[in-house]
């Protein structure tokens, strides 16, 4: 928790029966992150019964590497549960590089689990919210006449722009011809004005009309439309053109982001509001660590949790690091270096030259890092929730997007709401410490943080008393009490 203000006056409805609901999250951080959000907002805000379904390796993962989620579970909290199912998949991490793999398994192996666990769930479930990436359990509810709503936890652009890969490639834009095409403006995506190619998610870049990735996501799109609603961890002032025309196409659509601020605005003795969603070991020792450092001088990185670089590129970004001159807190997960792990020898090299005036972690409290006062800049891959993140404390970003909609993000923060710098696309350390520098004192720095505060002001209003994501939030749980009480009965 990062937030100091006063507990978030919600009016809980009063239905006939308590609505069981039950959240189905894809097997990945930055999804069940938000989820774990949504769900402490309807038990503690809503009143319902909650009850969070994770694939089965990710729930012990949690169990493991959270010890309030532990706790949660050994001791239950009052109409608070974590259930799972099988994925179909090792038991092993994955990352970006196994992706459709993932993908994959769960939507032919999770639906029939998933049904099998509404049938014998008690009480049973009277409405369902599924993650927009496990689509296919919506499927399941709609075909048991449970009422469900689609959670999509990317951006609202990101969501815009999956909804428009059908027409990508009915107009010949997808698959792409060549690298120059990548730069070709896409006219007809409404609200999304002077967008390219090359800013969509990556999955539209196939070169191929059989590419599995491609037409995945043509699916998970055309699935949008199936359930009550569509609800959306963004709120309007940040994409306002974009949800305008989501809208005119998905009229019931709920904007309640940032998720984790609303939730850090729960009442400090709800049972679950300190209930964590790592799905890594979380070292707190950078924070003392960034205790020592002055005041907004310390670049933090962290690349999420998919990323994966080959030794050689991450060991020419650490010399880029170390050449800035700054103090650096780096997020290096032990998977996240191609073939040799965090000690492959480049890697571990050029960080140990850098033992001075930089900090290595394996896992983080992002929202306590980016709170931090000593925190300047964030060097990011521009994931949804890291994004939200960096916004709502004001802090302006490096952005180095990989894959799937995060070059859409980059655009908008870079673009649009004017935060970010984008890394030059060839990798070099001197670019990389020039891009650093520039972000923390030169003018275009100045100006991104003078943005990125009024931002911040920004999320904080949407959070209040008849802010924009407050009311929907209130909205959302007054129509799922709604809707259960009709299911009920």
């Amino acid at each position: 928790m990062t937030s100091s203000t006063s507990p978030l006056p919600f009016s809980s409805p009063e239905p006939v029966m308590k609505p069981h609901v039950v959240l189905v999250s894809f097997p990945a951080q930055g999804h069940l992150k938000p989820f774990l959000s949504l769900a402490k907002l309807l038990h503690s805000a809503g009143g319902f019964r909650v009850t969070l379904v994770n694939t089965e390796f990710n729930y012990y993962r949690l169990l493991s590497s959270s010890p309030s989620a532990a706790a949660a579970v050994s001791d239950p909290i009052p109409d608070f549960s974590f259930a799972s199912i099988p994925d179909g998949l090792p038991q092993a991490p994955l990352d970006a590089t196994h992706i459709f793999s993932l993908c994959s398994s769960t939507s032919r192996h999770c639906p029939a689990f998933f049904r099998s666990f509404l049938s014998t769930l008690s009480p049973p479930a009277t409405c369902v919210i599924t993650d927009g990436s496990m689509s296919t359990t919506a499927a399941v509810a709609v075909e048991i006449g449970i009422p469900v709503w689609l959670f999509y936890t990317h951006s609202g652009c990101g969501f815009w722009s999956y909804a428009h890969f059908r027409e990508l490639v009915r107009r010949g834009c997808s698959p792409i011809k060549d690298e120059a095409s990548l730069d070709k403006p896409i006219e007809f995506i409404a609200g999304m004005d002077g967008i390219r190619l090359r800013d969509l998610p990556t999955f539209a870049r196939a070169t191929d009309a059989a590419d599995p990735m491609l037409n995945l996501m043509i699916r998970r799109a055309d699935d949008a439309k199936q359930g009550i609603g569509l609800i959306l961890n963004t709120f309007d002032e940040l994409e306002t053109d974009v949800l305008d025309a989501i809208r005119s196409q998905f009229g019931n659509l709920y904007t309640i982001g940032p998720l984790s601020r609303l939730t850090d605005r729960l009442a400090q003795n709800s049972p679950v509001a300190m209930i964590g969603s790592s799905l890594w070991d979380i070292d707190n020792a950078c924070l003392s660590w960034l205790d020592r450092q002055e005041k907004e001088r310390v670049v933090y990185v962290n690349f999420g949790s998919l990323a994966v670089f080959s030794e050689e590129k991450l060991a020419e970004l650490a010399w880029g690091l170390y050449g800035s001159g700054y103090p650096i807190l780096w997020v290096v997960r032990p998977d996240m270096v191609l073939g040799g792990g965090t000690d492959a020898a480049g890697f571990a090299e050029s960080v140990k030259k850098m033992e001075d005036r930089t900090m290595v972690v394996s896992w983080c409290d992002q929202e306590a890092v980016l709170a931090h006062p000593a925190t300047g800049v964030f060097l990011t891959h521009c994931g949804w929730n890291s994004t939200l993140e960096s916004l709502s404390e004001g802090v302006p970003m490096v952005c180095w997007p990989f894959f799937a909609e995060q070059p859409t993000n980059c655009r908008y923060i870079c673009q649009v709401w004017g935060t970010g710098l984008e890394m030059q696309r060839e990798l070099k350390r001197e670019n990389v410490a020039a891009m650093v520098r520039e972000a923390m004192d030169g003018e275009k720095g100045r100006e991104m943080r003078r943005k990125a505060l009024q931002w911040k002001e920004k999320v904080r209003t949407a959070m209040e008393l008849g802010g924009s994501s407050h009311g929907n939030a209130e909205r959302l749980i007054k129509d799922i009490a709604k809707m259960c009480s009709k299911f009920g009965n």
